[in-house]
Order: structure tokens, then sequence, then C-alpha cells
């Protein structure tokens, strides 16, 4: 499971510049300043699905503010090839029948152009391998298995499918590059129960023994999928004295983890706690205050990273329009939009093909940063920070202090994915 190690930073801003000739900003201008003739005529339609019940039905939310932030201001903008932009939302239960099942509907019945979405990894491989039948292009902006990009478009030669959103490189690989400089050297894990928990730990495992050959790996626990008492989990991996915890828990789970060890002393009694999704905005918010300081934490983005004047403008105008700040997914969602009407608008077409060609190896200045979709395994590359945990009087939340990146072409595992 290591990377080509022959991918270079060299080779990556190389890459990195060779496209900067399909380079493309999303939403850089206000909307305000932006106002073009109205578009008109039949609508480019976007069909996106999420969870949108449940537990973690707060995802599809947020995935909903900003697709229709980002359609908003592209019909304000003149719309896509002077066509208005269109969306329809629908839930995937987090089940991959329901998922295949949407994306049908939304091509054979609604008229699709394009599908978006999808927070599950299992959902995502099963709406992946129908795209080809269904030959409309499939933008990813959550679900993170490494299986899409390095299996299904590189080696079986699905073309139909993007990812916008970064993927399992940063929960895995980027977490061990945070922890090989920390004064720990024994870990154990409590992380979901399903294939995202499974491969980050594995991949947190290999590239951590590569930087720290004396680090140990005392525990694992895995939750199933919607735990609430974390207390069995907790009083396992303690059992084995671990110095630190890597944990992949996410949403609401985390918050539950979280408040849990707080109950149960545990970071008091250990030396650093590591989750790649900590700094996701649910979890920030669903912690408030009660979130400790000191955390090692991330996110597929982070509202105040970079320190750009477009993500800057971004996240004004999104709290204007929805009085909360962006969630990751509510950027990739917004990225995303923008990323097929740019992709669209250089193909001068939305033909299937056509586009498939327009995105590969577009690099595109979103709220996130620069992102560059690999012509490859298309997915889609970009940085993410890591911070601790820390108050500001001016968030309801704690914020990142200590922030630190990890260069992307560092973490992003890169073709031809050899062993």
């Amino acid at each position: 499971m290591a990377e080509n190690r022959n991918f270079s930073r060299r080779t990556f801003i190389g890459a990195m510049a060779a496209a900067g000739g399909a380079l493309a900003v999303a939403g850089m201008t206000r909307p305000e300043a932006a106002r073009a003739a109205k578009p008109s005529g039949k609508p480019v339609k976007i069909g996106h699905m999420c969870v949108l019940s449940g537990v973690l039905g707060g995802y599809g939310q947020f995935m909903q503010m900003g697709a229709t932030l980002a359609a908003e201001e592209i019909n304000a903008a003149g719309g896509i090839l002077g066509r208005p932009l269109e969306f329809q939302f629908r839930d995937d239960q987090v089940k991959p029948d329901v998922g295949v099942k949407n994306a049908r509907y939304f091509v054979d019945e609604w008229g699709a152009d394009f599908v978006a979405g999808i927070d599950s990894s299992g959902v995502a491989l099963a709406v992946a391998k129908v795209m080809p039948q269904l030959n409309k292009i499939l933008m990813i902006t959550h679900g993170a298995t490494e299986k899409v990009n390095e299996e299904l478009v590189y080696k079986e030669g699905i073309k139909q499918v993007f990812r916008i959103s970064v993927p399992v490189y940063q929960d895995g690989i980027a977490s061990a590059m945070i922890a090989k400089d920390l004064p720990v050297k024994r870990w154990a894990t409590i992380s979901p129960k399903y294939e995202y928990g499974y491969t980050s730990w594995e991949m947190f495992k290999n590239t951590l023994k590569r930087f720290r050959p004396d680090a140990e790996f005392v525990e694992e626990s895995w939750a199933p999928f919607g735990t609430t008492d974390f207390g069995p989990h907790i009083s396992k991996v303690m059992g084995a004295n671990p110095e630190g915890i890597f944990t992949t828990e996410w949403a609401g789970e985390a918050v539950a983890l979280v408040k849990q060890a707080k109950l149960f002393g545990v970071f008091g009694k250990i030396k650093e706690w590591l989750n790649p999704m900590g700094a996701a905005m649910d979890v920030l918010e669903g912690l408030g205050k009660d979130y400790p300081e000191g955390l090692w934490v991330s996110s597929r983005y982070w509202f105040l990273y970079p320190p750009t004047g477009i993500n800057q403008s971004f996240v004004e105008r999104f709290h204007k329009r929805w009085s909360k700040y962006p969630h990751y997914s509510s950027e990739t969602s917004y990225s995303a939009y923008w990323a097929l009407k740019r992709a669209c608008e250089l193909a001068g077409s939305t033909e299937t093909d056509k586009v498939i060609k327009a995105l590969e190896d577009l690099t595109l200045i979103t709220p996130a940063g620069r992102r560059w979709f690999r012509k490859e395994d298309h997915q889609a590359v970009y940085e993410v920070p890591w911070g601790r945990t820390k108050e500001d009087p001016k968030y309801p939340f704690r914020i990142l202090g200590d922030m630190r990146t990890v260069p992307a072409e560092m973490y992003y595992r890169h073709p031809p994915f050899t062993a």
C-alpha cells in the first residue's frame, strides 16, 4: 500500500504548472460583482445525493447549504453555458442499493447532466460502478475510500468518476506524519467498525512505522456504526496503557467519544489524541467549549484555512446566507458545482466525454485552496491543515492552534499505486 516514491515534489509542482492553462477560480468574485445576463433555456441539472436522515442527517444539510449557495451564485453569474443550473437532493440513507436507485432516477427519469455528493464509501463504490452504464459524470464530495480513485478509475478505467474531496490518505497517512514528531511511542485506536476505520488505522500504522520504527500499536477497539456508549471501548484501550490515541470517529460519534473520554479521565492519562475528522464543523459545534484544548485534529476543509481572500469571502457569504460557518461538505459541494461549471465552459458542452477531458488536469482555485484533478485517477489534490484545539473568544467553539500542513504530494498516494 506504499505510494510511488518516484513522484517527487518537483514532479507534483510540474504537473500543477502544466495544468495551469486550465486554471479557474471558483466563486472568486462576490455575487453582486458577477451579475450577468439571466440564464435561459434548458437547465443544466445536477442530481445530488447524501445522507439526509438519521444521526448523520446534518451532513446532508451542510451539503445542501454549499450546493444552494453555489447554484445561486452561478445563476447570478449567467449560469452554465448561458443555461440555468438546477439541482435536486435525494437521501441515500447510507445504503449502496438506495444510492444506485438514486443515480438511476436522476439520470433516467429526472434527466440529470451530472451526479454529485455521497457520504459513505460503500455508497460511493456502488454508484461509481454504474456510472459507465449511465454515462454521466459522478463528482464525489465526501466518500473517502481510496478504492474509488486507485481501483475503479485508475485500474478499471471508469472515467466517469471524479472526487473533489481529500481521500482517506489524510486520515491515515497525514495523521502519521503529524504523529511522527510527537513524544509518543505506544498507540491505540478507537475507530469505526467498517472499511473507513480499518483502512485509516492500517495506513497510520504502516506510515508511522517507516518514520518511527520504535512505534508500538498496543490495542484496537472497533465501534459499530451508531455507537452511543463508548465506555467499553475506552476501558479496553486504556487497559493497554497507551501514550496516544488515534481515532477516526466522526460526526455525533466523535462528539460522544470525546465527552465520555473526559468522564473517564482519558485526557489526563495520555500524551496525545489525534482525530483527522475532529475539526469538522459539526464536531466543533457539537462539543463547543467542552472540547479539551491541545488535541490534534483536522478536517477535509477548515473554515479559517487557507488564509486567502477567496476563502474569507466564501466564509462571509456562507455565514450571511445561513448564519453558520461552512462544514467541509459545504465547501466540497460548493466547489464541485463551480468545477463542473468551469469544465463545461472549457468543453463548450455538457456532453460527458467532452467534460471528462476538460476536468482532467483542471486546476481550480477554490475556498479550500488550489485543487488539481489528476488525469490518471481523477482525484483532486489539495492540502488541509492540522492543529491543536484551542479557545478563541471570537467563536463559540474551539479553533486550531499550532497549525501545521503536510504538503499534499507527501501524503497522497500516486499512480501506479503499486505495493
